[in-house]
């Protein structure tokens, strides 16, 4: 895709509603009670159907301030598109109205990786980055504040292009002057384990989540890839933890773990999910 990009919902009325005020109804569900913020380096959450992963995205997103910028980076479901796909404009486009991409942040961070191509064939019916839209919409609604994007779809396992890419990132937001927490936030889109039963994914993911909760790359990559669990985003997890790590990355925290069968009263085949919040360096 070339020129002006506007990206239209891929998947609104399916994982999420399509109609604006049904929409906010369930958001402000998932985002109630508030409770008191606190600042964040990074968020990892759920990209599933929002019946299913919303209260636990929503656990996270009500935590934490929307900054100016947010840099979201989620898998590339499909296997179209180049491995590290940075449009550098555009716009998404969801039931709530429009989030631009970030120009300035998005060169940047794209011309300090050779890997990244500017390119929106990975992100043209994924629903893995545009289902945080919404979410980041509402809050800074109720913030009364406005953001803008930088959309990042890793399609690549290999551990020294997610490295780089997460080098890029922190180079070019530290070189913007855009590298607090108040100024920045990085949004990783992933489930955890698929299709098996609900002990079994648990088992696996505890020891993954502790490997994010560490801010530990090379650590997540290493148990995810040797153990074949099948959390679809450790891609973009592995290169947005090594931008918060060089961004100053302090404690971090699972503030929620839980799967589809707490919705569907089945425990027998499940996918998991979990929230992360990696807070700023003290």
């Amino acid at each position: 895709m070339r020129g002006r990009v506007i990206r239209d919902p891929a998947v609104a009325g399916t994982f999420y509603p399509a109609r604006p005020e049904e929409l906010r109804r369930q958001l402000r569900s998932f985002l109630e009670p508030a409770a008191r913020t606190r600042p964040a380096r990074l968020l990892m959450v759920p990209h599933a159907g929002y019946v299913y992963s919303g209260a636990i995205a929503g656990e996270g997103y009500r935590l934490v301030e929307v900054p100016p910028l947010v840099v979201v980076l989620a898998p590339n479901h499909y296997g179209v598109g180049a491995p590290l796909a940075l449009p550098l404009s555009g716009t998404w486009r969801t039931p709530l109205g429009d989030v631009e991409i970030d120009e300035e942040a998005a060169a940047a961070i794209f011309e300090r990786h050779p890997g990244f191509s500017d390119d929106w064939r990975a992100h043209a019916r994924d629903h893995a980055l545009e289902v945080h839209l919404p979410f980041l919409q509402e809050r800074a609604a109720e913030q009364g504040t406005s953001f803008r994007i930088v959309s990042i779809s890793v399609g690549t396992h290999e551990l020294s292009e997610l490295l780089a890419a997460g080098r890029a990132i922190a180079e070019g937001l530290r070189a913007l002057g855009r590298d607090s927490a108040a100024d920045s936030l990085l949004v990783v889109s992933s489930d955890m384990s698929h299709y098996i039963p609900a002990a079994a994914a648990r088992t696996r993911d505890l020891p993954a989540l502790e490997r994010v909760v560490a801010d530990d790359p090379e650590g997540l990559h290493a148990e995810v890839l040797g153990h074949g669990t099948s959390m679809c985003g450790v891609a973009p997890a592995v290169a947005a933890l090594e931008a918060a790590r060089l961004l100053g990355a302090g404690a971090g925290e699972l503030v929620r773990y839980g799967h589809s069968g707490e919705v569907t009263g089945d425990d027998s085949e499940v996918v998991a999910y979990a929230t992360v919040l990696l807070a700023p360096a003290a």
